[in-house]
């Protein structure tokens, strides 16, 4: 297999000083390509100096679209994302590879706790972990880690269901599962980051991840969301109803609206369902 490691950068010039020549160590013959994603630093000059294949972007289009491209411009069999910053360790790239070779399709690094960056992170991981561990029946020990191998082919499919923003890998990952292709976990161990401070805001990103819960439904199965809550309306209308009935003797407008959100949410969910496995079917058969 050829094998391509896919690194997106913005001004992580300092983290590419380690994170290059380790990975010329581990596996020299591997293609390396960097995507620069409108840094402002050094990076394109420190990447191209280490040997690796850049692709620079005249300004930032974000993690996902940095992805996108690097998957497309890649020529192995096998893509390796990582993150350029020096979190992690290019050791265990080998690790990843050797668990792809027992027929999956995906293996993805499975950070502990120790490598989140902060509690609240680490706390609404755990969340996204449980809800699409739900979703999917399988489990998912880490949802959002961009430590990953995957098969070049397969990875192609879903280009265009990746944001240009983050949460790819939450993305990638459920719609493998959605699409039956086997997906592994291995331990990944995650160190501290080097140069700039992560490109993370807790307000506005807290925002975009709050939406990954979403996504996560609306991937994978929307029925599994939208069935809970348009019975959650459904016991609120009848409880409510029953209520003014044995109380006034009569039927509220309120319980009526609570009956019609029901069936709405559940025709939504259908709908959605319906959308969604379309969306996958084409994806089969392109």
């Amino acid at each position: 297999m050829k094998i391509s490691i896919i690194l997106p950068a913005k001004n992580e010039a300092e983290g590419l000083r380690r994170t290059l020549p380790a990975i010329a160590g581990v596996l020299p013959e591997a293609e390396v390509i960097v995507v620069d994603d409108g840094s402002t630093d050094q990076t394109a000059a420190v990447a191209r100096a280490a040997g690796a294949r850049v692709l620079s972007s005249p300004y930032s289009m974000g993690n996902g679209a940095a992805i996108k491209r690097g998957a497309r411009a890649a020529n192995g069999d096998v893509l390796v994302f990582m993150d350029a910053d020096g979190q992690h360790d290019p050791l265990e790239i080998q690790g990843l590879l050797d668990k792809l070779n027992e027929g999956y399709d995906m293996v993805v690094g499975a950070r502990d706790g120790s490598g989140q960056a902060s509690l609240g992170r680490s706390l609404a991981n755990r969340l996204y972990n449980k809800l699409a561990s739900w979703m999917t029946g399988h489990t998912i020990l880490d949802l959002t880690s961009g430590f990953r191998a995957v098969r070049a082919d397969l990875f192609r499919e879903f280009l265009h269901l990746l944001p240009n923003g983050f949460s790819y890998p939450t993305t990638s990952t459920m719609a493998f599962f959605r699409s039956a292709y086997p997906v592994a976990y291995v331990p990944s161990r995650v160190s501290r980051r080097v140069g700039v401070a992560s490109h993370i805001r807790p307000l506005k990103d807290g925002i975009r991840f709050l939406l990954i819960i979403f996504k996560i439904a609306t991937l994978y199965s929307p029925l599994k969301l939208f069935v809970p809550v348009g019975g959650g309306f459904f016991v609120l209308g009848a409880s409510y109803y029953i209520f003014t009935y044995l109380s006034y003797g009569r039927f509220t407008n309120m319980s009526a609206l609570l009956f019609s959100a029901a069936v709405i949410v559940f025709l939504i969910g259908l709908i959605s369902e319906q959308i969604t496995s379309l969306t996958y079917n084409r994806t089969s058969r392109q």
